[in-house]
């Protein structure tokens, strides 16, 4: 029996699963983290350019390129690693870097990325990250480094996987414009599980920031949202309050109902993609099986106080946004049920009135044909009588008897001919 044959995509998509691995990491070590964006239209970007980024970088440290295609790709640079993905808006860079550095935390470990290869990026920086894997002291020695390296106000402090490692963030931009993230983990841990926790905490700073996004285009419409909303319920009241006045406000509710498709249209795609990333950002911090450290505030806490307020603002906006299109197009239906039906009642009495007229006109015809039958008739009789004259003679009549004998036959003839033609017009029409 021959094999029964795969469905093309079937190794495609198989292998899609096992894409991206986490990479593996032993403490102590580094690692710089860069998330690079287009700044408008980053769907529909150029994906050849983020490419030709990747191996204009390669080409500087002689290391090999990836497959045509790829979007993902990890590779020795010089004494580091490079892990590198694109993805729908956005490409990551991640620089491996062995060991610690004398500075914690030192800016010039971005130094692996050159500076004029940087501004060359074909899109703009929408996070960077600095972030120290150490093994892990006492808790209050934890407690005292993270206090000297980051702001006591906003950080964030747990143990994660069941207290495999200690992570600690602030989620502040420090004055070299990188992101701090430490890692203490615990002696006998395996590589592979630090570098699950080190991307996760990439991965939840990058779709929080991706996810602001859609905070600041919620802000950014708000006050035109606003003003709209404030002339649909003018034109709705308007609607209820003052008649005669229905074509008028039907046409400001379609310009309103026009905009607010517009809003809809613009902002479709990033709501919906700043929804999918909060759902991405709540279930990495959910993984990390967080427990509190010391009584400091977790992830998730902080995400809770500080990030949730936003996406709920966002939520809120497309909710609103949605009513509002839905309240103008079922005003806009209203009114114009009403203006079709005002219409139909004028046409209603336009007709009667041409019925009445059709009446009259009838009428006046009938008047027309009598009068046309009398003046038939009697240029008839006339002619019937010239005719008749030579009569008078042998029948002994005179001619004013003669004229008098001939008249009722001809005025009856005249009349069943006019009535036999007005006939035949109401049977079959008049000839156009």
């Amino acid at each position: 029996m021959p094999p029964i044959p795969d469905h093309p995509l079937r190794y495609k998509l198989a292998n899609e699963l096992h894409a991206r691995p986490f990479p593996t990491l032993g403490a102590p070590c580094r690692a710089i983290y860069l998330a690079i964006k287009v700044a408008k239209d980053a769907v529909n970007r150029d994906r050849g350019q983020d490419m030709a980024h990747l191996i204009s970088l390669l080409d500087r440290y002689g290391a090999a390129h990836p497959q045509p295609g790829a979007t993902h790709f990890t590779t020795q640079i010089g004494r580091h690693r490079l892990k590198w993905e694109q993805h729908t808006e956005f490409v990551t860079y991640t620089v491996f870097l062995e060991g610690e550095s004398e500075r914690v935390f030192d800016p010039a470990d971005f130094d692996v990325l050159p500076g004029d290869w940087l501004a060359q990026a074909p899109g703009v920086r929408v996070t960077s990250a600095l972030l120290r894997i150490g093994a892990r002291p006492s808790d209050q020695e934890i407690s005292e480094q993270v206090n000297s390296w980051m702001v006591p106000e906003s950080m964030a402090v747990s143990n994660v996987l069941d207290e495999d490692a200690v992570v600690a963030a602030d989620f502040r931009i420090d004055p070299a414009g990188h992101q701090r993230f430490a890692v203490f983990v615990k002696d006998g841990v395996g590589e592979r599980r630090i570098g699950r926790i080190v991307q996760r905490l990439c991965e939840i700073e990058t779709y929080k920031a991706m996810s602001m996004l859609g905070f600041t285009r919620a802000q950014s419409v708000a006050p035109r949202m606003a003003e709209i909303d404030g002339e649909l319920t003018r034109l709705m009241q308007t609607m209820t309050a003052v008649d005669g006045v229905e074509e008028e406000t039907l046409a400001d509710l379609l310009q309103v109902s026009s905009e607010l498709e517009q809003l809809s249209a613009e902002m479709a795609f990033r709501f919906g993609a700043t929804g999918a990333y909060e759902a991405i950002v709540h279930q990495r911090v959910q993984v990390l099986r967080e427990r509190r450290f010391l009584g400091r505030q977790t992830f998730g806490e902080f995400m809770m106080r500080r990030y949730d307020p936003a996406m709920r603002t966002v939520n809120s906006t497309e909710g609103r946004l949605e009513s509002m299109t839905q309240r103008a197009t079922r005003a806009a239906d209203l009114l114009r049920t009403r203006v079709e039906v005002r219409r139909s009642a004028q046409n209603q009495i336009l007709l009667e009135t041409m019925n009445k007229r059709a009446e009259t006109q009838l009428q006046l015809q009938k008047t027309v044909e009598g009068l046309s039958v009398v003046a038939i008739s009697y240029y008839a009789v006339s002619l019937v009588s010239y005719i008749a004259y030579p009569l008078t003679g042998p029948l002994g009549l005179s001619k004013g008897m003669l004229t008098a004998l001939v008249a009722l036959p001809v005025v009856l003839v005249v009349w069943l001919m006019v009535r036999r033609i007005r006939h035949h017009v109401e049977d079959t029409g008049p000839d156009l």
